[in-house]
């Protein structure tokens, strides 16, 4: 593993492991901080555009919530799925659709809204990027509304300035926010990142997305044993994996394992058990749920309309519907 396993995945050979049938997950190229001169700390000044679906995406509206920054970083919410051939612009890109209709439900989300962090009422992600000068296209994406520019574009990068800054953005973090300043701690929580990352977090896309059976199943089986280790970690009573403060360890692992019954256990081919089959973990699942902020969000919804919407059919699973309809059955926390 390389000194940034915890944030983005080795690039080394990457041509011929797509050819081989492995998902490598791509490099965010826009890594400017709040902090740097051109981006000081200012309640006010920054936008998030995300996806409710994208699990990257919910690291960082976890974080906005989490340290109480809803009002002060507005937000703009894309559209589960990306556009279809028919579009002008292409296929499979991020689009800012109010009125688009999801064939879950029949009708608009209403978390999804229109483009206002740019003030030009932009439709595509692909658009932001441009007035960048960049190519990419992806979310979240972290944007400067008085400079009019993107500051940074992966969620691990965004996780942390946000804690470090929370409260001269206007938030109102409980101490010690995500990170503890004891070092010891925070070896911990890397330590647990880069295992989660690793196995849990791209482990699951490595399943889910890679189109050789080997590579499939060691990243089914790292996922697995993950979810072993992180079960026993927890059977000694402490409420989070660090111990009783919920840090940036816990909001990383979250929005894999939210998605793991009603979604992952499906799409991503990750049916070698529930959640709820790790008593300590579910009632983890259920600990985190509970926290202020946390319910707001995500959205199974979007999760379902996202990943299942744009599967080779996209029929969308009715499922699951034991111990209960998904998101309510994060509601019942029984302890072990």
């Amino acid at each position: 593993m390389t000194k940034d396993a915890a944030t983005q995945e080795a690039q080394t050979g990457i041509k011929e492991r797509r050819e081989s049938g492995e998902f490598v997950r791509g490099v965010s190229g826009l890594r400017h901080s709040i902090g740097d001169p051109e981006f000081p700390p200012e309640a006010g000044r920054y936008h998030l555009f995300v996806a409710l679906n994208c699990p990257w995406c919910h690291r960082v509206t976890l974080a906005r919530s989490i340290l109480g920054l809803q009002d002060s970083i507005t937000m703009d919410v894309a559209f589960p799925n990306r556009t279809n051939e028919d579009d002008p612009e292409g296929p499979n890109l991020w689009e800012f659709a109010p009125d688009r209709v999801a064939s879950l439900t029949r009708e608009p989300l209403p978390e999804c809204t229109g483009e206002t962090g740019t003030g030009k009422e932009l439709r595509l992600t692909r658009d932001i990027y441009r007035e960048e000068g960049s190519s990419e296209q992806s979310v979240p994406i972290l944007y400067d509304k008085l400079a009019k520019r993107i500051v940074n574009n992966e969620s691990a990068d965004i996780l942390r300035m946000l804690n470090r800054h929370a409260r001269a953005l206007g938030g109102t973090p409980s101490d010690p926010g995500l990170l503890p300043d004891d070092t010891r701690k925070r070896d911990e929580i890397d330590a647990l990142n880069e295992r989660i990352y690793v196995t849990i977090n791209n482990g699951a896309y490595k399943a889910g997305f890679s189109s050789d059976q080997e590579i499939y199943e060691n990243a089914f089986h790292a996922y697995f044993e993950t979810l072993s280790f992180l079960d026993e970690l927890l059977s000694d009573g402490r409420l989070f994996l660090t111990g009783n403060d919920f840090t940036e360890a816990d909001l990383r692992l979250f929005p894999t394992l939210y998605r793991h019954d009603p979604v992952y256990y499906v799409r991503m081919k990750l049916n070698g058990a529930h959640i709820y089959d790790y008593p300590n973990l579910w009632c983890w699942v259920c600990r985190v749920y509970a926290l202020d902020g946390v319910a707001q969000s995500g959205s199974l919804i979007h999760c379902r309309q996202g990943y299942f919407g744009r599967s080779w059919n996209g029929v969308i699973p009715a499922g699951p519907i034991k111990p209960m309809q998904y998101p309510n059955a994060y509601m019942q926390l029984e302890e072990p």
